[in-house]
């Protein structure tokens, strides 16, 4: 079951990572007659009426109010403030270097869980994010025509990789005791209720945008928003913040594949390595697990358990710990002569079915402790 979670965790990632490379797409199609709050405003109400005619028809659990504070923060940085910062961003910067400020995104994503949401900070996952901010950087080079001249946008993406990086810190917590899909809906109204002060220059601009631009900016708020950011929170609430931040790594080079495909725009030549790199930093990144078993050996004669023993039946690794040092200097005859108290008496222990130690050759104690 658990592996069964965890492959559809690592779908609805893919799906969300698609999603959102193609939302560089339609941002750069549909900015060309919207302003950023008006976009910004018009994708989010469409994204909020589809996501609450699905949700209001489904049983959800619905957040507490004492979550209401990170619920507000999650929808005014993650759904409102991101998403008008990266618009108006890439108005200013060529896309390269908009992409490379925004991807400092997971680098910071990866800082405040550990911090905040006492992730730690595994190697893996930073050497990860290093890598395919590395890569990053190539697609930035290759595609950069003003690079960081242009100050006001520079500092605009920066602000979205800010926002997308507390937004998401504020929203994992949530995950834990409400539905992805009631807090996605619940964060998307708020950054659309925030963004309301553009109503009047949206109905202004849509009045006169061509019917290609009205299409782009429907298909923005319908699939990367109320699908990606959906698929998104359920992955979130399955994996730790900063490995799933790292997958995100993977939209620059998908973005450019699908501006080729879609928009005609012919990838430079440094943008492939620039993509591999990307990749390679999501795959060492997500080879990182913060989850680690203590294998336990049987007894051939205790009960057969085909599940791994959960609440009373858990043993403590706190209570196996005493007997490492001692198989490390002495070997099981040295285990043989601890006494009772030595923590491998404890009920709990003896009704997994634990090998006594006296009955434990050397080679199946080793097994055990690798």
């Amino acid at each position: 079951m658990e592996r069964h979670q965890a492959r559809l965790a690592q779908l609805a990632a893919g799906v969300t990572v698609v999603l959102w490379a193609s939302a560089f797409v339609g941002i750069r199609a549909a900015g060309e007659q919207l302003g950023a709050g008006p976009l910004t405003l018009a994708r989010l109400l469409v994204g909020s009426l589809l996501l609450g005619a699905v949700v209001l028809g489904l049983p959800q659990r619905w957040p507490p109010r004492r979550d209401a504070p990170a619920l507000v923060a999650c929808g005014v940085l993650w759904f409102g403030a991101y998403n008008v910062a990266l618009n108006a961003g890439e108005q200013r910067v060529d896309a390269g270097t908009a992409a490379m400020l925004v991807n400092l995104g997971p680098i910071l994503v990866a800082l405040l869980a550990g911090l905040l949401l006492r992730e730690g900070f595994p190697r893996a996952l930073i050497a990860g994010c290093a890598v395919s901010f590395a890569g990053v950087v190539v697609i930035a080079l290759a595609t950069s025509g003003e690079g960081l001249d242009a100050g006001a946008g520079a500092v605009l993406c920066l602000a979205a990789a800010a926002a997308y990086a507390g937004g998401v810190v504020a929203q994992k917590p949530l995950l834990a005791r409400s539905s992805p899909l009631a807090i996605t809906w619940l964060a998307c109204t708020i950054g659309a209720v925030v963004c309301l002060p553009w109503l009047p220059s949206l109905v202004r601009q849509a009045g006169v945008a061509d019917p290609g631009a009205l299409l782009w900016t429907a298909y923005l708020g319908a699939l990367p928003t109320a699908v990606g950011f959906s698929t998104w929170a359920y992955a979130l609430a399955r994996t730790s913040a900063g490995r799933l931040g790292a997958t995100t790594y993977l939209v620059p080079p998908i973005a450019i594949v699908l501006g080729w495909v879609l928009l005609g725009e012919t990838p430079p030549a440094l943008a492939l390595p620039g993509g591999l790199l990307c990749l390679l930093g999501v795959l060492v990144a997500r080879g990182w697990s913060p989850e680690r078993r203590v294998p336990i050996r049987p007894h051939p004669s205790g009960p057969d358990r085909r599940s791994t023993p959960s609440g009373e039946d858990q043993v403590a690794v706190a209570e196996l710990v005493p007997a490492v040092p001692v198989l490390q200097r002495g070997g099981v005859g040295a285990l043989e002569q601890r006494g009772p108290g030595d923590g491998l008496e404890h009920p709990q222990v003896r009704g997994l079915g634990l090998v006594p130690a006296a009955d434990q050759r050397v080679d199946g104690a080793d097994a055990a402790l690798r």
